[in-house]
């Protein structure tokens, strides 16, 4: 008699396993931990008042007023669900709202409003890309790219993360692959917190005759000057083809949405999977959306944006002074660079430059990460860790974030945190990575 593998064996013994069950013995493990709270610039976490330095909530608009009642009207008038596909019975006049105020945002033809945003780029890429074509990715693009590159079986070739090179290399390479390419970067680098060169980029995706598509999630709603994003930033939205995002970053919601030409978006609606298949955002989740779009696109949303950069700034330069390893200010280029753009530094005798609300700070030792970041948790701080294989071997970091309702006297309180944490540290573990060389 045949004896099949048990599937379950590998979730008995798997690699990971032996780390986990040492870091809840140690009680340092960084993931899963409650909050009791809205996601505020402090937060209830475990009984505890904790300074949040770990959300995506970049403009704080989670817990706005004009938000709040978004969420509760749309609550109120369509129910807790609609309990069935966009294709069906799950479109509601926010859905139409929304899509034809993105599309206004992003200067784009038309828009398409996903469930999450993880389905966004399931959705897109598993539909617009086959077995025959090639897509080409930054190793550092989120999680939700590589699905959905892999879902659409098409030929990945991925280049190292931001070497302009190596990504000319693989479009040479895509010549000789036959069938369509298409390029895919994110924005903002949702751990390293850099942005991706699009100007050079968009000249070898019109070199080499690539599609590109960039993922906005954490740049939609933070950088350029209507908020826009990476793409209006560095001055090349027009030659982006396809803009994705998230309402879970500064929209203050959940959901994704992509935004390009009207045919593109249109076959999406009738041929993506992810978008036919699944059940309708909860109206709350719309309302909320649509409302925190409006509060960006209003008058106050300059001032929010300055301030949530101006706050990653001040963070960063604090970090910096107390001796953690933190990278340098992100040189911009362009030539339609929008150096009016809240945010954007001109330093006497340097180019533009940004820093982004993600500030992530080089630990290197996965150990030494989580134990530094309980220290923190301890002192009142939460951050989020990121452990291999979230980044490279080696390369464990903790990934801060500020957002535009921090004050500066919270910003103090978490910076003094840091510095009492990283002494008593490195008299008991060593030293920490020293800051970098170069520009400050």
């Amino acid at each position: 008699m045949h004896t099949s593998i048990d599937v379950f064996a590998r979730v008995r013994d798997h690699e990971r396993a032996a780390l986990l069950a040492a870091a809840r013995e140690a009680d340092v493990l960084p993931y899963f931990h409650l909050l009791d709270s809205p996601a505020m610039p402090v937060v209830e976490m475990e009984g505890a008042e904790r300074i949040m330095l770990g959300s995506n909530n970049y403009l704080g608009l989670t817990a706005d007023e004009r938000v709040l009642a978004g969420a509760e009207a749309a609550l109120h008038r369509y129910g807790t669900g609609l309990t069935g596909s966009r294709l069906l019975n799950g479109t509601i006049p926010l859905h139409l709202e929304l899509e034809r105020e993105i599309a206004e945002w992003m200067e784009s033809e038309d828009a398409i409003v996903f469930t999450t945003g993880h389905q966004a780029n399931l959705g897109t890429l598993g539909t617009l890309l086959g077995p025959a074509d090639t897509v080409i990715v930054d190793a550092a693009d989120h999680a939700s790219i590589l699905d959905g590159c892999l879902l659409s079986r098409a030929k990945l070739r991925p280049f190292r993360h931001n070497r302009l090179d190596k990504l000319e290399k693989m479009l040479q390479r895509s010549t000789e692959d036959g069938g369509g390419v298409m390029v895919v970067v994110d924005g903002v680098f949702s751990m390293e917190g850099d942005i991706a060169p699009l100007g050079e980029i968009c000249d070898l995706c019109e070199r080499y005759g690539a599609r590109l598509m960039v993922d906005e999630a954490h740049g939609a709603g933070v950088l350029g000057a209507r908020g826009a994003g990476t793409s209006e930033l560095l001055g090349v939205a027009e030659r982006v083809d396809l803009r994705l995002g998230t309402f879970s970053k500064s929209l203050a919601s959940c959901g994704g949405f992509v935004a390009g030409p009207h045919e593109v978006i249109e076959y999406l609606r009738i041929y993506s999977r992810a978008f036919l298949f699944t059940a309708s955002a909860v109206p709350a989740a719309l309302g909320a959306a649509l409302a925190a779009l409006r509060v960006l696109r209003s008058q106050q949303g300059p001032v929010l944006l300055e301030r949530v950069l101006a706050n990653a700034r001040h963070l960063r330069e604090g970090l910096l002074e107390l001796g953690f390893a933190v990278s340098a200010p992100q040189a911009l280029a362009g030539e339609r660079l929008q150096l009016q753009a809240p945010g954007v530094l001109q330093a006497p005798g340097e180019g533009p430059a940004i820093v982004t609300p993600i500030v992530p700070v080089l630990i290197g030792d996965d150990w030494k990460a989580a134990l530094l970041w309980r220290a923190l948790y301890d002192a009142g701080v939460f951050v989020n860790t990121a452990l291999h294989p979230a980044v490279p071997p080696g390369g464990a970091l903790l990934r801060t974030s500020v957002m535009a309702t921090h004050d500066e006297a919270t910003l103090g309180r978490a910076l003094d945190a840091f510095a009492a944490v990283k002494a008593r540290f490195e008299a008991e573990h060593g030293p920490l990575p020293a800051p970098p060389s170069g520009r400050a």
